[in-house]
């Protein structure tokens, strides 16, 4: 079996998370988990600190430390999703400043696999701006998948100077793309494939109605 600390360091390292933001995350001093794996205080984690780390890095506590009978099975069908700290702007554009995760959403299983999102690589972020109206509205929260795959024409959010957008994204041949707001106001970007970086592709929304 994996030592304690070595999986807790192995599975912040896969979710892309930093140990200090996780640290936050718990409510704890940013040093808190960077600690307890290279100093080895404290000891054990705390029962609450355990799950809350193992739900949101979708462990079984049993791999942070939790005796075998105290494993928590209830999550075995859900997911847990990270809702970072971005805005990706429908408007002119977001500063992206850090990626810290600070909350998450759960998702089943069982509606990631019938919607083709099985081992997908998500995150959630915020929607700022009125560009992507009525299909994104300011304030909503999308569910980002960051995994690499074969491009085909759709929403993603995309890197572009410095910025974060959410924009439909078309190929236009060529190596060249637009894009593309549902708000008819804003014009389109046209831009070279090395002009821009693919983030993820939206594939799905939360909002208030």
């Amino acid at each position: 079996m994996m030592d304690t600390r070595t999986r807790l360091s192995e599975a912040a390292r896969e979710r892309g998370s930093s140990l200090a933001a996780l640290s936050r995350m718990l409510g704890r001093n940013p040093t808190y988990l960077q600690q307890f794996i290279t100093k080895g205080s404290p000891r054990k984690l705390e029962e609450g600190d355990r799950r809350k780390l193992a739900q949101f890095l979708g462990l079984d506590e049993s791999e942070l430390g939790a005796p075998s009978e105290a494993v928590v099975t209830r999550l075995g069908d859900w997911v847990e999703v990270s809702r970072l700290n971005i805005d990706a702007s429908a408007g002119p554009g977001a500063v992206h400043l850090g990626e810290e995760p600070f909350d998450s959403f759960r998702f089943s299983r069982r509606w990631l696999a019938e919607n083709g999102l099985e081992g997908a690589k998500l995150s959630a972020i915020r929607v700022v701006g009125d560009s992507m109206e009525p299909l994104l509205r300011d304030g909503d929260e999308v569910l980002v998948d960051m995994r690499t795959q074969p491009f085909r024409d759709g929403i993603y959010v995309v890197r572009l100077d410095d910025t974060l957008l959410v924009k439909r994204v078309a190929n236009q041949g060529g190596g060249r793309f637009s894009l593309l707001s549902q708000n008819l106001a804003y014009p389109p970007i046209l831009a070279r494939a090395e002009d821009f970086a693919l983030i993820g592709r939206v594939v799905w929304k939360s909002g208030r109605i």
